[in-house]
Order: C-alpha cells, then structure tokens, then sequence
C-alpha cells in the first residue's frame, strides 16, 4: 500500500469531486459551501436526497487514516479481526501520546522508549504486516506530522484523535473518530457520518500585534461555547482568512473540537499553497491551483452567507483583543485586559507556576518565531523567565529547523527547558513530582484542553489557555494577573520596559525546511512473512475475542449505570494520564471506566449502586459482576455527554 499523499491520488480524489459536485448541485439545486463541496465529492454514492444537517446519515469513502499509539492499538487489535492481508486505503500510524514529560527531551525519550517498547514493537509489526506506514517515536505529534506530509486541500481524513481536525487547516475535510470507525474504514467499508448541519465564520479585518491565530478560536469558543458546534462542521469564510497563515489555519480548525465540532474548514488560498510548496508538494500545489473552484465557496455563498449556513459568526481580526480561556473549560475565555479581574474576583492562584508553549495547536514555525522574538526582548534586557517555561515542538522537522535557525537558541536563553517531539503534558504525561499535591496552582499553555487533571492528574491545577507570545509574555511577568499590553517589566540595570509586540514572523523558513532522517519505517512491498508482535502474558496488550452475535431482540429491562450528572467529557468517561499505558489491553483498561463522572443520583464520583449486592461500588467493579452475571446495563448522559 503506497502511503504518500501522491499527486496521482490527489488528482483521482478531484475528478471525482468534479463529478459528484455536479450530481449533487444538480440535486440541491444551489450554490455549495465548501463543506457540501468536499463531502460530496467522497459519498459512497449520490441519490436523489437532500440531506439535512444533524438529521440524515451518509455514507462517504475517506483519502487516509491517521492512528495514534494509544487509540491505534485498538484499531489494529480491531482490523486485525476482520482477518485481511492489508488495509484498503492509505493509513499511517504515529507514536507520540506514549512519551512523557519530566526531565527533558532527550532523557525523557530513552525513558519512555523503555518503558513501551513492547507497544512500539507491536505497532510498527502491525503496520508493516498490513501495509501502513510507521512513524517512529520521536518524529513528532500525529496532526503536525499530517499536516506536513499528508494533508490536502479537498481531500477526506479520519484519525483516531480528537484533534485530526487540525487538517482543515490546509483546507481538508478531517475528522476525529473511534477505533471502530477507522477499522471498519481500514477493511474498506464505507464510513457513515451524521450529515453536519453548517456553522459559518466570516472573517474581516487583519490580525496585527499581539493578536494570534489563537485569539481567533478562542474567540469563536467563548461565542459558540464547548457545545456551540455539535453535529455541525464550522466553515470560515471572509477577507481575513487571507490574512491567516497555513499553520496559523490549523490552529483554530485544531480546537474546534473544543466547541463540539464534527471539523472546522478553511478555503483553499495563497497562503496554503506557499505551504504546501515549502513542505516538498509542489506537484499538489500546482494541482490545487488548477482546480481551485472545488476547495471554495460558490461565490453566492460568500455574498449571501445567511442563506447557506445554519448560524454565523463574524470577527472582526482588526479589532479583536488577544484572549485567555480557562480554567477548566476552553470556551471560559476573556480579552487579556479582563484577566487580573477575573482571577481577583474568582480567587485564582495569580503565581504562575509553570508555563507550557508547543503541542499540535501551536508548535509551527511561525509559532516559534513569534514566541522566540519576545524572548530575545527579554534577553536585550538582561531579563529570563520567572517560572519553569517548558517547550514541546511538534515535530522532529520543526525541532531540527528551528535549531538551525536560533529559534530554540533564544528560547533557551531565557531559561526554557526543551522536551520530546510528543504530546507530553497536554495528554497528561507529565510528572510534576516538585508540586505539593492537591495544592491550588495555575499554569499558563498553548494548548487546546484544560479540562481538571487532564495535564497532571491534579484537579487543584488551573490550565489557562493562550497564543504563544501571551504564554512568554506572561512567563516574564510571573503572575496572571501581568497584562503586557500596558503592564512594565523590569529590566536587569533595574529600569522598567514594556514588551512590544512581537515581531512578524515568516510562515514557512526562508531556507525551507529541516528533512529529518530515519524518522519514518515504510510498509515492505510484501508483508505475507510479517509476524505481529504480541506477548501472550502482557498486561498491556491483549488480543481481541469477538462479541457474541447479537440474537435479534430489542434490549429491554436494561439496569442503569450511572445517569451523568453535569459536565462528563471523554476525560470523565475514560480518563487519560496513566490510563493511556493499558489501551492496548481492555480487560486493565476498563477499570477506567466513567472514574470522573459524578452519579445524578448520589453525588458520588466514579461510583454507583449495585443492583446485585445493594453496595455502591465503583463503575468498573459493578459492570465486572453484571456481566458474569449476563446482563446489559445503560448510561444516560447529561447535556453535552462526551464532549471532546
């Protein structure tokens, strides 16, 4: 299986999508947004139906799958029952939820290669043995390593992270989806979506100064809130896409998954063409110019958006304020001018206690510079960070050219700690053994989710979410409540200063990018002999038994597990951190299950009533008895279950 986005796939993937783009205007008879351009130009097929968003169900044949280390496992313990010699479409596989974060970089990895290694062994015999591609510890987080290999405007993904959305910034249609999902998709079934309903952003104005492609999502969060975008896919429009670049894009279709969107789109534009040619896909560039009327908007749509979309937004970049979000929810977001009220107000912890920039929302060239700009200021006047400031690129071709290119130089020289090319803290693979447990702290990040506990198993821990040059900015001033847009500094000589805004910082490297080497292993061109790599006695892996074949009858009489109560995310429902060791085993796993939701009926966390014995037990003991005992029991969720 050739698992490069090759210009032959991308051309097959746009005549197609001049084919079904007819038929299905021809159906609807009207103009299209970009978001019912893409989707139907990869349905299954097209009959004489016209959907409607949140209502119908469609069937659609996606370009590529992307796998984690930690939900991949399932997948291939899925796909390895449907008994194939091979995947039927391009699939890579990427090792970076596995790595933690504690020392630094280098000493990190070796420990975390020690500690998985039978994980990474079976992955990369699993790919090789159906045909994917394996991307080796190391070479960076799943969505930066897509974007800049595989991702294409037009183009369909699926992948097995909630943030594989990260793609719309190269304009592609990229969904987060479940194991299953992507098993059944690897075998070569047709994938089925809920047809989205269709949420417009219009752009206007410029972003300038302090303002970041952050502030925009941020922004859109705080308006649509962590469920504004359910079922729906958010489609920005309007002059100042213009003025966002290629990885700036990716930024905010990245965390629209923090507003419950099925995906966020951009339309294809210079912006990511320049990208495209300086990430070695001149060839893909070339064919997306030639074609640019299927990776836009009908112009109707433009003019006349309120006819299109079943809700719009508009931002105006010119005038909009940077903005911090948090804590414990990404849509609890304000201008950095309301901040030092609102952590008087709410009794935050004003000291920072660590700052945190990186992670696949903000790990880009363009990122590093503009947070490197500020912290060469700092360093002009003799000044470091006043707290820890750790730094996590996103990939092995990011590290490497920001070396290069004295990035990392002037980062380090303020007193930044470098960690590995992985998701590290913003997964929960950090270990703070320094904090004094249950202890009221905040932390500043460029992350996408602050939910409690999610970054160090600490709920007394309050993740505030900003742009790169706010997370330095606030890293020099110490405290929450430090507004560098009228707050001073003090420099080394004792005089005060206050920061300018950074610098405009390029959006690809004028010397192209680092090619990292020995970072990727291909599929062999025959597999037949390709052993998968299991130890029958591991406690973190364990071969799948198939269900018992369902008789046909309804389910009647189900007892309830729990009725959720309140705000119950997939960090609720299976919690991340330590947990993400055993996703390749069930049986462990499941003692996860819903250990953060809170019981409507008694208040209990992670624990409910046990119909057997009367007892209240946690949720994985009670499910352990009942299905000994044959039975099948229900969850009934909250408003929002399951956001994330």
């Amino acid at each position: 299986m050739e698992t490069s986005t090759t210009a032959e796939l991308v051309s097959n993937v746009y005549s197609k999508l001049t084919k079904n783009i007819t038929k299905f205007r021809n159906v609807v008879g009207r103009p299209l947004t970009l978001t019912e351009k893409i989707l139907s130009g990869h349905f299954n097929e097209i009959n004489e139906t016209n959907f409607s968003g949140g209502k119908d169900y469609v069937f659609l044949k996606p370009d590529r799958v992307a796998l984690q280390d930690v939900t991949g496992q399932m997948v291939m313990l899925q796909f390895m029952q449907a008994e194939l010699t091979q995947v039927s479409l391009p699939t890579t596989v990427h090792c970076d939820h596995l790595i933690r974060a504690e020392v630094q970089g280098d000493i990190d990895m070796k420990v975390s290669l020690d500690e998985n290694s039978e994980v990474f062994k079976f992955l990369q015999s699993a790919a090789a043995k159906y045909g994917c591609g394996f991307w080796k510890p190391g070479a960076g987080i799943i969505h930066q390593v897509v974007l800049e290999n595989y991702a294409f405007p037009g183009g369909l993904m699926i992948g097995t992270d909630s943030h594989t959305p990260n793609a719309g910034g190269l304009g592609m249609i990229a969904i987060g989806v479940g194991g299953l999902d992507a098993a059944e998709t690897m075998a070569g079934l047709p994938w089925e979506l809920l047809y989205p309903k269709r949420v417009g952003v219009k752009l206007t104005g410029k972003l300038d100064g302090w303002t970041a492609p952050k502030d925009i999502i941020l922004k859109v969060a705080e308006e649509l809130t962590v469920s504004g975008g359910t079922n729906a896919i958010v489609e920005y429009f309007g002059p100042g896409t213009k003025s966002i670049s290629c990885t700036g894009k990716a930024t905010i279709t990245n965390m629209g998954a923090e507003i419950g969107a099925t995906c966020s789109v951009f339309p294809y534009d210079e912006r990511m063409e320049t990208y495209l040619k300086y990430t070695n896909r001149k060839d893909i560039a070339e064919l997306a110019n030639q074609n640019k009327e299927l990776l836009v908007a009908d112009p109707e749509v433009e003019s006349n958006p309120e006819k299109f979309f079943d809700k719009i937004i508009e931002i105006n970049l010119s005038t909009l304020e940077p903005h911090i979000a948090g804590p414990h929810t990404p849509d609890l977001a304000r201008s950095i001018s309301e901040l030092a009220d609102d952590v008087t107000s709410n009794d935050y912890a004003d000291p920072i206690s660590v700052a945190l920039i990186g992670s696949c929302t903000n790990s880009s060239y363009e990122d590093m510079s503009r947070a490197a700009s500020l912290a060469q200021q700092a360093k002009s006047k003799g000044i470091k960070s006043k707290i820890p400031l750790l730094v996590t690129p996103g990939s092995e071709q990011i590290r490497g050219t920001i070396e290069r290119d004295g990035q990392m130089d002037s980062l380090k020289d303020i007193g930044a700690t470098v960690l590995a090319n992985a998701c590290g803290p913003c997964i929960g693979q950090w270990n703070r053994p320094e904090l004094e447990k249950n202890k009221k702290n905040s932390i500043v990040t460029t992350f996408n989710r602050n939910f409690p506990g999610r970054n160090d198993g600490q709920r007394s821990t309050l993740n505030f979410i900003g742009s790169p040059e706010m997370i330095i900015a606030l890293a020099l001033g110490g405290r929450l409540s430090f507004n560098p847009l009228k707050d001073d500094l003090v420099a080394a000589d004792g005089s005060k200063f206050k920061l300018e805004p950074p610098k405009i910082a390029p959006e690809v490297p004028e010397e192209g990018f680092m090619i990292p080497d020995n970072i990727f292993v291909a599929p062999p061109t025959d597999s037949s002999n390709t052993p998968v790599v299991i130890d029958p006695n591991s406690k973190r892996l364990q071969r799948l038994e198939p269900f018992t074949k369902w008789n046909g009858s309804d389910f009647v009489e189900l007892p309830i597990m729990v009725k959720a109560k309140g705000k119950c995310t997939t960090d609720h429902i299976s919690p991340a951190g330590a947990w993400l060791s055993l996703r390749g085993h069930l049986d462990n796993l499941s003692d996860n299950m819903l250990l953060g939701a809170v019981n409507a009926f008694n208040d209990e966390v992670g624990q409910g009533k046990n119909i057997l014995n009367n007892k209240i037990e946690s949720f994985s003991k009670i499910a352990r008895q009942y299905k000994q005992q044959g039975f099948n029991w229900v969850i009934i969720g909250d408003n929002n279950y399951g956001e994330g």
